[in-house]
């Protein structure tokens, strides 16, 4: 009997991120491999080449700033002219050109938010596939309201670079009230307020 495909749902956040999937009418958030329900949206670059991702990363930020990469949300799908003040708040390398879409230096190699955001989908993808006991290879993807479409396209991309079809990029107040009506029958108005980890 085959296994009919599941696309996840995945919020990759600024601060944090989560992945999701639908069970008999029910959200069913999925575990990562450390347990927790929320993965941190942090990648590590070791000096001996290792990438760590989520809470491994998030543990030795400390000790290795310079290449602990987080908030790269921020950057993604934006020229390196428009993020003069997050870079700032930063301690690892933003560059490029005025008019080059931003980069991130990682001992000496340069790195596009796309690239980055792709480790923590990876995770999130793996987890799932856990989970499920299959390979996962579609997905939803959140973004804030507020993404133009080169953000958008730039969270595609890195669904891509995580080998996951986005299916759809859906703004994250949107999903907030789909998912709050999912089993509604009445007409009602709601209110969602978007309190992320990142404002």
């Amino acid at each position: 009997m085959a296994v009919s495909e599941k696309v996840i749902g995945i919020d990759l956040g600024t601060t944090n991120s989560v992945v999701s999937v639908m069970e008999g009418g029910e959200v069913k958030v999925i575990a990562n491999q450390e347990g927790a329900r929320t993965t941190p949206s942090v990648v590590g670059y070791t000096d001996k080449g290792d990438v760590l991702v989520g809470e491994p990363a998030k543990r030795q930020a400390v000790t290795n700033p310079h290449n602990t990469i987080y908030s790269v949300k921020r950057f993604m799908g934006r020229r390196h002219s428009e993020v003069q003040s997050e870079e700032k708040m930063v301690p690892y390398k933003v560059v490029g050109g005025a008019s080059d879409y931003v980069k991130i230096d990682i001992n000496g190699k340069e790195h596009t938010p796309p690239e980055i955001s792709a480790k923590v989908l990876l995770k999130l993808k793996e987890a799932a596939e856990n989970y499920l006991g299959h390979r996962v290879n579609k997905a939803v993807v959140t973004v804030p309201a507020y993404f133009n479409d080169a953000q958008r396209q730039a969270t595609k991309d890195a669904g891509q670079i995580a080998g996951l079809e986005v299916a759809r990029i859906i703004n994250e107040p949107t999903a907030a009230a789909v998912a709050y009506g999912l089993d509604k029958q009445n007409d009602e108005t709601i209110l969602v307020f978007d309190l992320g980890g990142g404002t």
